[in-house]
């Protein structure tokens, strides 16, 4: 049966691109643990010619999404692997540099459902560093998240820029362990 509703964020992974010649690749999925919230927006704008004393012609452009990633914690896994923080062997402290290059990833995740869960790929993301923010435990303990932005684009080779997976697919089972691509 088909979804009526969606609710809940799930299975939150990242899967470094390594770009070779204009090749992309991506690597084995990581877990990103914690999701709390999405919320992307489309971006890209509608344009109207009009010619005739009507709207001759309608363009759309897919610039693909921005929005903001919520995490309980963002993991050491993601800050060293897409952020370009780096550990450093003697002090044991992670070391985030001013020049550190932007590496791109795909991101997947799923939205549950009332029937079944669907999942999503965003296949060329690039991720802002959290803010650094705390406050004091008072009486209870309130957890605080960690919150990227995160901006998806086409893929330059095919402008592929998301794929959305609904449950009994043939790639549902597979969703997590790499990034499904066109056939």
């Amino acid at each position: 049966m088909a979804n009526k509703i969606k609710y809940g964020i799930s299975k939150c992974y990242y899967a470094k691109i390594t770009n070779t010649g204009g090749t992309i690749s991506y690597g084995t999925p990581v877990a990103l643990p914690g999701a709390v919230s999405i919320s992307l927006d489309q971006q890209g704008e509608t344009n109207t010619f009009y010619a005739d004393n009507i709207a001759y012609y309608t363009s759309n452009a897919n610039n693909g999404y921005q929005g903001d990633l919520e995490l309980a914690l963002l993991p050491d896994s993601f800050r060293t692997d897409i952020l370009g923080e780096q550990l450093d062997n003697t002090s044991g402290a992670y070391m985030e540099y001013g020049n550190a290059p932007t590496v791109e990833f795909a991101l997947l995740f799923q939205f549950e459902g009332d029937e079944n869960a669907t999942r999503h790929c965003l296949y060329r993301c690039v991720a802002s560093r959290p803010s650094v923010s705390g406050s004091t435990k008072e009486e209870s303990i309130e957890p605080q998240t960690e919150t990227v932005t995160i901006t998806a684009m086409a893929r330059e080779s095919d402008e592929l820029v998301k794929a959305r997976c609904p449950h009994g697919a043939t790639a549902y089972d597979n969703w997590f362990t790499s990034v499904v691509e066109p056939a």
